[in-house]
C-alpha cells in the first residue's frame, strides 16, 4: 500500500511539474518565401583624410574607435612654413597696393595737366597704362595671398563628418607630405547591407522588393528601410549586386561585419514550430512534444529553411495541433526514465 501511494504521490507530482511547463502548438501558417544570399555590412560615407601640405604632425587628437563630430580637429600638421608663405604674400600684396595707389595718383595729376594743356595726351596713356598694370599686379598678388591663406588652413584638419575612426595611419611626430592618408572614418548612422543574388532569382527580388538582414553574429534581424538593385552584373559569377539600406538607428554593427539578406520571393503554407522549442544534441534535431497524459516525449524532426526569428519550418516528424515545450531542457529533467525516447 505505501508503495502504490508512493507511486501515486509521484505520478501526480510529474504531472504537475509537466502542466508547468510552458508549451505552443505546431500551426500550419502562410508565410513568405524567401531566397537567402550572402552579404557584408558596408558604410555609405566611409573615407580617408589625407595631408595636402607638407610638414611635421604636431597633434594628433583622435585615435581607432573616437567618436568624431563635423569640424572637430584630428590632426595638426607644423604650420610655419606655410605660415612663412602666407606672411611673404600679404607683404607683397601690401607692396602692390602701395605702389597702386602711387600709380593712381600720379593717372590723376596728368590727366589734371593733360587737360591744361601742360602734358600730351601720350604722357596721359603712359600713365594709364602704368595704373591698369599696377591694378592688374595687386589683383594677382591678392590671389596668391588667398591661395597661401588657404594652404596655410590645411595645417589643421577637420573633420569632413560626424562619425567614428576605424584606422589611424600616421604617428606623432611623422612627416606628412601631400596625399598622405592621415586617418579613415565612416559614418554609423548610414550603413547599408551588400548582397550579390544569382541571376535565375533577381527577377523575383525586383519584382517584390522586400528583404530582411540576418547578422550570425549577433543573433539579431535588421529591418531593411530601401533596396536598391544595381543594374549591372558580373558576367564571371553571374550574380547582380543589390544594395540595402537600414535604418539609421542600428547599434552593435560596423563595416565589414558578415550578414545574411534573404529576400522574399512569394508566400506558401508551412508547418510552423517556435525556435525556442527546438534543440540540438550532434546530429540530432529534436523537440518535446506534450503527449496527452501530459508527459513530454522527446521527438526527432526535419527542418526546413523557412521561418523567422521566432518560427521555423518543419518537414517532418510533427503534425499541426501538437503542443511543444517551450522549455527543452526543463522537459528533458522530467521525461521518465526508460520513458519514450
Amino acid at each position: 500500500m505505501r508503495r502504490a501511494a508512493a507511486v501515486v504521490s509521484m505520478l501526480v507530482a510529474t504531472s504537475a511539474a509537466a502542466a508547468e511547463l510552458a508549451s505552443a502548438p505546431v500551426v500550419l501558417r502562410e508565410i513568405e518565401l524567401t531566397t537567402s544570399a550572402e552579404a557584408v555590412i558596408e558604410a555609405v560615407r566611409q573615407s580617408t583624410v589625407a595631408a595636402q601640405i607638407e610638414g611635421r604632425i604636431v597633434d594628433i587628437r583622435f585615435d581607432v574607435g573616437d567618436r568624431v563630430e563635423k569640424g572637430e580637429v584630428i590632426v595638426r600638421i607644423d604650420e610655419r612654413q606655410v605660415g612663412q608663405a602666407a606672411a611673404a604674400s600679404a607683404a607683397q600684396v601690401s607692396e602692390a597696393q602701395a605702389a597702386l595707389a602711387n600709380a593712381r595718383a600720379q593717372y590723376e595729376r596728368t590727366r589734371q595737366l593733360l587737360a591744361q594743356k601742360f602734358v600730351s595726351r601720350a604722357a596721359l596713356d603712359r600713365t594709364e597704362a602704368e595704373y591698369r598694370a599696377a591694378q592688374a599686379r595687386v589683383t594677382a598678388l591678392l590671389a596668391g595671398a588667398a591661395a597661401a591663406a588657404t594652404e596655410k588652413s590645411f595645417a589643421t584638419v577637420l573633420a569632413p563628418y560626424s562619425g567614428v575612426v576605424s584606422a589611424r595611419h600616421v604617428e606623432l611626430g611623422e612627416m606628412a607630405t601631400p596625399g598622405k592618408p592621415l586617418m579613415t572614418g565612416f559614418d554609423p548612422s548610414t550603413l547599408r547591407v551588400v548582397a550579390n543574388v544569382p541571376a535565375t532569382q533577381i527577377g523575383a527580388v525586383r519584382a517584390i522588393g522586400r528583404a530582411r538582414i540576418e547578422v550570425p553574429s549577433l543573433g539579431s534581424w535588421l529591418e531593411v528601410k530601401h533596396m536598391t538593385v544595381v543594374p549591372t552584373a558580373d558576367a564571371r559569377t553571374q550574380t547582380t549586386r543589390v544594395r540595402l539600406d537600414l535604418a539609421e538607428d542600428v547599434r552593435g554593427i560596423y563595416p565589414g561585419v558578415y550578414a545574411r539578406a534573404h529576400f522574399v520571393t512569394g508566400s506558401a503554407l508551412r508547418l510552423l514550430v517556435p525556435r525556442a522549442a527546438v534543440f540540438r544534441r550532434s546530429e540530432l534535431t529534436a523537440v518535446y512534444v506534450i503527449a496527452a497524459g501530459g508527459q513530454p516525449q522527446l521527438r526527432q524532426i526535419r527542418l526546413g529553411e523557412a521561418g523567422d526569428e521566432q518560427m521555423v519550418e518543419v518537414l517532418a516528424g510533427l503534425k499541426p495541433g501538437e503542443r511543444v515545450a517551450l522549455e527543452p531542457m526543463k522537459a528533458g529533467m522530467q521525461t521518465p526514465v526508460g520513458g519514450p525516447r
